[in-house]
């Protein structure tokens, strides 16, 4: 191997572990509200009900913010835009600490219902803000990818990158699981969070061209020799907005999300409901992303080496098998063992993850390089639709129908999915001129 590759080969891997270890640290500073609420709760007697409709306000916005950010990500600096992102949320989590005192400011008192609903106000207002900059976190992550990985090995190694995701979650529930003051569930986060920043300017750059590498051979558009404003606004409404690719992956990316909330969001509570005990319900979540992890990066290995980086392929694959999976669930749940339900569960988790990660890798390669992260945006603003119908609309099903017809549910949900992405068995392998 020349100096040359040797070169591309560290900067690529540097950038997808700096990236991975960046958007990672995002969770810290997006995940801690859950676990500073119960002591919000009993500090201030917050009710449930304020609590949730902050969630589903941060759920929209978070979603819209994605979409956003994925259209600025194509025209701007990954490095920067993802410092200035993580670098306000940090600051708006050192602000949450001062939730009490700033309610105290505004309304004139420090107790009372007028006292409360200010600080509920006041982390409303925060929570928007965080999750507007939030959405700075996976779009100029994906822009990195697509600069940095050749379309014949994205899906191999954004299927690596993807389980930064649960990487994020995991240490951020761990590290704020340990803290007992809802000040510090915003501090220590924002602490990390402010480390993040600096390491993410020291080690990151945006592409190869930015550290005197070549760019990545046979990716040339036509903005190479055109990269007007109007040019770009032209390859956008070809290259995406009218991309069937794009709106049926995101359509199948919905129903992954329907899926994959549905189980998150309610299996600890269905588990329970059927006699399972919160540990064994909570390992048997943990189980499903465990498995999801390795679903991941398998999905991703096969993609490029058996379907020759026709990704589309496993997602139909996979989404029908996440199918059969939620069937035998539904047929087998009022019978089946606590060790049954795990199994079925962890596969099940193993077969949806692949899609999910996959499902940018193939408008990536679609849309090219240079409107990868306007896809992508789409992809995240379709996919958190998905919340209003698993979180209003089973909680008022299960109210009617109870848990039983969960897993048949989702079984259509998965059906759907695969169902969707069939037309795009055969499509090109990529939107690059040859």
């Amino acid at each position: 191997m020349d100096k040359a590759k040797r070169g591309f080969r560290y900067w690529q891997w540097r950038v997808i572990v700096c990236s991975m270890t960046g958007y990672a640290i995002f969770y810290f500073v997006r995940k801690n509200f859950s676990f500073a609420m119960p002591m919000l709760k009993e500090q201030f007697g917050i009710t449930n009900t304020s609590f949730g409709i902050m969630l589903t306000l941060v759920g929209i916005v978070y979603g819209v913010s994605k979409f956003a950010n994925g259209v600025l990500a194509d025209r701007t600096n990954a490095r920067w835009h993802l410092a200035t992102g993580l670098a306000v949320c940090a600051l708006v989590n050192y602000v949450f600490g001062f939730s009490d005192g700033l309610s105290r400011w505004i309304t004139g008192t420090d107790s009372g219902p007028d006292f409360v609903n200010g600080i509920v106000i006041v982390m409303a207002v925060l929570l928007v803000i965080n999750n507007i900059f939030q959405g700075c976190g996976f779009p100029p992550c994906n822009r990195l990818m697509v600069n940095w990985i050749p379309p014949k090995e994205l899906a191999t190694k954004m299927s690596v990158w993807n389980i930064s995701h649960s990487i994020g979650a995991a240490l951020a529930s761990l590290v704020c699981g340990y803290l007992t003051s809802w000040r510090l569930c915003f501090w220590i986060p924002a602490a990390i969070a402010s480390f993040g920043v600096v390491f993410i300017i020291a080690t990151l750059r945006d592409t190869p061209s930015s550290v005197g590498l070549p760019e990545l051979e046979g990716t040339r558009t036509s903005l190479d020799r055109d990269d007007s404003s109007a040019a770009y606004r032209r390859f956008v409404r070809e290259k995406v907005l009218r991309n069937p690719v794009v709106w049926l992956i995101s359509t199948m990316d919905f129903f992954v999300y329907v899926v994959r909330f549905a189980i998150l969001d309610w299996g600890p509570t269905f588990l329970r409901d059927k006699g399972l005990s919160p540990e064994l319900s909570g390992w048997t979540i943990a189980i499903f992303e465990i498995a999801g992890c390795v679903g991941m990066i398998c999905a991703g290995w096969i993609s490029d080496r058996v379907f020759r980086s026709k990704s589309q392929r496993v997602c139909v694959i996979e989404m029908g098998l996440v199918a059969i999976c939620m069937l035998v669930l539904y047929l087998v749940q009022d019978s089946a063992g606590p060790v049954t339900v795990l199994l079925l569960l962890a596969l099940a988790g193993f077969f949806l993850y692949g899609p999910q990660a996959l499902a940018c890798v193939v408008t990536a390669n679609s849309c090219t390089k240079k409107a990868a992260s306007s896809a992508a945006g789409i992809v995240g603003l379709v996919c958190y639709i998905s919340p209003i119908f698993t979180g209003a609309g089973l909680g008022v099903f299960s109210d009617h129908f109870g848990w039983h017809f969960l897993f048949g549910l989702m079984s259509i949900a998965a059906l759907a999915g695969s169902l969707a992405v069939i037309p795009l068995w055969n499509i090109k392998d990529d939107g690059y001129e040859h």
